[in-house]
This record gives C-alpha cells, structure tokens and sequence, in this order.
C-alpha cells in the first residue's frame, strides 16, 4: 500500500465503493462509514435453523452462543445481550440504582446523556482532555457535588479514558463507575480489554460500529449476580413466568441479530487490521498539511480504529464547515462527530454545567472535527482523493 504519486492532482480518480471500476469523484458518494456483512449465501442456513425452530428471542440458541463467543472473543467474564446500545445504557443505570447528578462528557452521542434523562438522572457536564478527547479526570474532580452518584465516561472514538485516574476519583469519592464503551469493540489497553473497567460497560453493535448485528448492544459485567439481575430487567423485570420484580424493559436481541452476530466475530480482527491500514494511509497523506491535526495513536492500546477524526485548526485556510462541504460536495461524506455538542441540545442547555464558558476544550473541538471515512471496503484510491482534496482547498 503506497500513496499516490501526487497529492495535489484533483482529477485523480476514485473507485466506488464495491467496485474496481475507476470513475471520478462526483460519479459515486462515500460515507463516513459502511456496514460490513458476511456473504449473504452465509446466513441463510441461519436464518433456515430460526424458520425450523419457530425460536425467534427470549435468549434463544444463537443468543446464548453469541453471549458465550463474544465473552471468549473480548476476554470478559459475563456479558449481556441487547437490542441496542441505548437500551444496554438505560438498564446499565437502573442496574446499579443510579439516582441523582451523574458526571459525563459533552463531546459524545446524545444517546449517553439521553440514558441518564430516561433514568430521571441530572447530567454534569465536565471538559474533556485537548489530547485524547475523553474527560478530563481533573474537570471530573471539579464537577462532583453532594448529589453526586456515578461518573459515565465514554472511550470516545474507541480511545480509552484514563481509567486509572477515573478509578481512583470514583473510589475516593464513593461514586459507581459506567463506561460508555460503545466505540471501543476489542480495544486493549496493557492490561487488557478496556471492557474491564469500571462497574459495567456497555457496548454498541449498531450499523456504524466496527462488530454489528444490525442493532444491537450488550453490558459487560462483572459477577454472576450483576448479570443475572440485567437479565431480569432487559426481559420486563421476569424472573419466572409469574413473577415480576421490578419495572423493567424490552432489550432483548433477536435471534436474527444473534445470528449475524455470530457470523461477524470470526471477521472482525481482518476488518479491523483493513481499518489499520486506512489509518495509516491517512498519516501518511495527509502529514504536512498545514492546519490538519491528526489525533496522535494511543501508546500502548491495541484500537479498533473506529474512527478517523481529524481537527481543522486556524492554519488551514479553509474553516471546518468549508472543507466539509468542499468534501461533501466531492463526494466524500464524512461526518462532524461530535457537533453540535451534547451540552447544546434544548434539553440539556439549561442546566449550569452546559455553559459554553464551562467547556471550553469540548466547545472548541466541536467546531474543528470531521470524521473522515474509514470502514474495510474503502479502497485506497479514495482515501487518497479525500486526501488530495484536503491538501489542495
């Protein structure tokens, strides 16, 4: 793999995406990311064993297989299934009795803030770190008060936080710990799956991520105990078929889902290492572009390189929104993940800690970021093009 000969040449061309035809960049538009899928002549003996079996959820054989696989696969004890990532944060609060404030990130999907607000939970919104993104345990130290029962950070972009630091706040403050984990699918830190952190983490097995079953999410836990009583709640607060203990919900995944789950586990490490190389296609073009700041990689950490985000600074000519129109009108779609931020939403700007003046890294990173396009059937022609178009505004 060896980028192009001549950054600057604009009327390179680009491959659309699943084919090796050339054509220019206006013939054919590329997201921010597409799903990956097995072959579809793979699922349909799956889906003929849920058409025999009439057995289509309530934790059937293919859920029960996936829970097994992706606990071996990520190195984790005990895991729960989902229908979808929001729903695994919602039951992740109510699990632990989470009541209260509640400090987060603003620089996140609002379904993070969204799972406290289904919980009748006030968030806090604290600053996050220039460097890694994810919060700044020192703006978390700040942001605790009496009401003060849990912190949820989030592995932005799949990057870990500093989870030593959060631990040690969390201990010392009495306060739970849920890791909004929904990006960081196989991350490891040195000392292991990142998924080990803290009380609970919950996972997304949405369409965008890098390991999906359609929809989907699960919760990391760690006991027996803690599983048992997230299973009870995901399935209506069930224990048996005539009792009922709590006032629970509806997130179990289907067998549908568990089934393509369990097609995907055995591909993701290739999709990943494809993922690796389009990040190092990017450095590589795009170094030396002035007012372009790549995140730098994280020592230590095996990533699933999710995401490719890139910070428009004040050197580069254009602004944010122009060189993401100028893209977008190339057809190149990435995306300004995260923007607006959290914190500006009308149902959390009112809350104090959502200031502007409150979160002044966040609020100037979310003016910056595009998210470039990264997923493993992007060719390097694109990546390429994308870049050219970057370096030439």
């Amino acid at each position: 793999m060896r980028p192009s000969r001549n950054l600057r040449d604009n009327t390179s061309l680009v491959a659309p995406i699943g084919s090796n035809k050339n054509t220019t960049v206006n013939d054919s538009r590329t997201y921010v990311t597409r799903p990956d899928l097995p072959p579809l002549e793979d699922f349909l003996p799956l889906l003929r064993q849920i058409w025999e079996s009439r057995t289509l959820t309530n934790g059937g054989p293919f859920h029960r297989q996936l829970e097994a696989a992706l606990c071996e696969y990520l190195g984790v004890r005990h895991l729960s299934l989902f229908a979808n990532g929001t729903l695994a944060l919602i039951t992740a609060l109510q699990a632990l009795g989470i009541r209260g404030e509640v400090v987060t990130t603003p620089y996140s999907f609002v379904a993070t803030a969204h799972a406290l607000l289904w919980n009748g939970i006030r968030p806090v919104f604290a600053d996050i770190d220039a460097e890694s993104l994810n919060l700044d345990p020192a703006r978390i130290e700040a942001a605790i008060g009496p009401e003060t029962t849990a912190i949820l950070p989030v592995h932005c972009y799949g990057r870990p936080c500093a989870t030593e630091a959060i631990a040690d706040i969390a201990e010392r403050r009495g306060l739970r710990v849920i890791y909004d984990a929904a990006a960081a699918f196989g991350v490891k830190d040195a000392g292991g799956s990142v998924l080990r952190h803290g009380d609970l983490s919950v996972l997304s097995f949405h369409a965008t991520k890098v390991f999906n079953t359609f929809e989907g999410g699960a919760i990391v836990s760690p006991d027996v105990a803690t599983k048992q009583r997230i299973d009870q709640l995901k399935n209506f607060g069930y224990v048996d078929e005539v009792t009922v203990v709590e006032a629970g919900i509806n997130g179990k995944m289907s067998e549908f889902n568990a089934a393509l789950g369990l097609l995907q586990l055995p591909r993701v490490d290739q999709a990943i290492l494809r993922r690796r190389e389009v990040d190092a296609l990017y450095r590589a073009l795009l170094t030396g572009v002035a007012g372009i700041r790549c995140l730098p990689p994280v020592a230590e950490v095996a990533t699933n390189h999710a995401y490719f985000p890139i910070l428009v600074e004040a050197a580069y000519p254009l602004s944010r929104d122009g060189l993401y129109d100028r893209l977008k009108a190339a057809g190149i779609h990435g995306r300004r993940y995260f923007f607006p931020l959290i914190s500006d939403f009308p149902m959390y700007r009112h809350y104090p800690s959502a200031r502007p003046e409150n979160l002044p890294v966040a609020s100037a990173v979310a003016g910056k970021v595009i998210c470039l396009p990264i997923y493993p059937e992007l060719d390097d022609a694109t990546v390429a093009a994308a870049c050219r178009l970057i370096a030439a505004p």
